[in-house]
């Protein structure tokens, strides 16, 4: 197999530095065949460290949900882009939206616009999924649950008071999908609380979940 099809079998995947340089353990100079193949099309980078197939190859590309495990980690699919997924809310998203152990970073890259933002543990370590996207791709996202959960804790200024308030900005800020918020899990959602920031706010969430 010559090396243009090597990189085409690793075409769902992300490849990082190190599997690059096994590939290339046949020369001398292997970062230096890295940016030869990066000019040719071959391979594209995504950040530092980190590549996909390139468009001269064709083919499958790694989904954005296992790209984004894979640009930062650890870190896991959440608030708006995990939300979205799962039909509760109406708008589409074009960035990739992440929670991470790590400080809150950005990173705009040919693949898309992918953002993380920190969490304390062990709240961080709750509620995450490993979720089939396609063949031989997972990726690791929030339950529906904990993307909403998520989306509170994270929101600057987002302070609920009240099972009104609660109401106000699920179902008319956000237009969240009323059958949805009634299947969550409302008792799992509730042992979270002791670890999790804004515990009033989400308390005042899931007290109106239950009035539905």
């Amino acid at each position: 197999m010559d090396l243009n099809q090597t990189i085409r079998s690793y075409a769902a995947q992300p490849l990082p530095h190190q599997v690059l340089v096994s590939l290339l353990k046949d020369y001398k100079r292997p970062n230096e065949k890295m940016h030869d193949l990066q000019r040719q099309g071959i391979l594209s980078s995504v950040r530092k460290g980190l590549y996909v197939a390139g468009p001269a190859l064709g083919g499958s590309k790694p989904e954005p949900f296992l790209l984004a495990n894979h640009i930062l980690g650890p870190s896991y699919v959440s608030v708006d882009t995990a939300l979205s997924y799962y039909g509760m809310i109406p708008e589409r998203v074009f960035e990739t939206t992440s929670m991470t152990t790590k400080p809150s970073r950005i990173f705009n890259t040919p693949e898309g616009l992918f953002s993380y933002t920190h969490l304390p543990l062990p709240y961080y370590a709750f509620g995450i999924n490993r979720v089939f996207l396609s063949e031989d791709q997972y990726a690791l996202m929030a339950t529906p649950e904990k993307a909403l959960t998520d989306k509170i804790v994270s929101s600057s200024g987002v302070n609920i008071r009240s099972r009104k308030g609660a109401a106000e900005w699920l179902l008319e800020n956000w237009r969240m999908d009323e059958e949805q918020l009634r299947q969550l899990n409302t008792r799992m959602m509730s042992e979270w609380l002791k670890d999790a920031p804004k515990k009033n706010s989400l308390q005042m969430v899931i007290n109106m979940i239950n009035d539905l």
